[in-house]
């Protein structure tokens, strides 16, 4: 489950995988105006491959795509939002053995994402090549992938959401 919670916190921005500074604290169960602090404090760390700070038109694109519930939720500061390499420079200034537990669990799961996205590349590259070869489009094959890519991108915007009604 720990697994599936980071991966559906993993978010596309700039065209980089990245998590964001509120995310990462809950999974590191510290307060975000402490992670943000001990960032600040070891900002040289930090390069803009590493970590940047979100626009207010990026704040908005995430309320208009129901990956945060309201602007409110941003508490009034632009959010960080972490590369791979930025997570994983994390967990060099947040030292505590929750946040190295959890560092582990964030590195797996960008693995994970960067190993499917190239599986499904390949499988996609190999479908071109054989429609090449036989001058011949497969378009079930070819509707299949695009079913699975999109069923997957859903599951993970559908977890994203905020849940209604009673909650246990």
């Amino acid at each position: 489950m720990e697994l599936e919670l980071i991966k559906n916190s993993i978010l596309e921005m700039r065209g980089k995988k990245v998590m964001l500074d509120m995310d990462l604290a809950k999974i590191y169960e510290v307060e975000t105006r402490a992670l943000k602090q001990a960032v600040r404090r070891n900002i040289d760390r930090f390069p803009e491959d590493f970590m940047f700070q979100l626009t207010k038109v990026e704040m908005q694109n995430l309320v208009s795509q129901n990956v945060i519930p309201h602007i409110k939720y941003f508490g009034g500061a632009a959010p960080f939002a972490f590369t791979e390499q930025g997570v994983a420079m994390l967990s060099s200034i947040l030292k505590s053995k929750k946040a190295i537990q959890m560092n582990i669990s964030i590195m797996r799961a960008f693995v994970m994402i960067r190993q499917w996205a190239l599986t499904y590349q390949e499988l996609s590259d190999k479908l071109t090549d054989l429609e090449q070869q036989h001058n011949q489009k497969f378009n079930d094959i070819d509707q299949v992938l695009k079913y699975l890519l999109l069923k997957e991108q859903t599951k993970t915007q559908q977890a994203q959401r905020e849940h209604l009604g009673y909650k246990k």
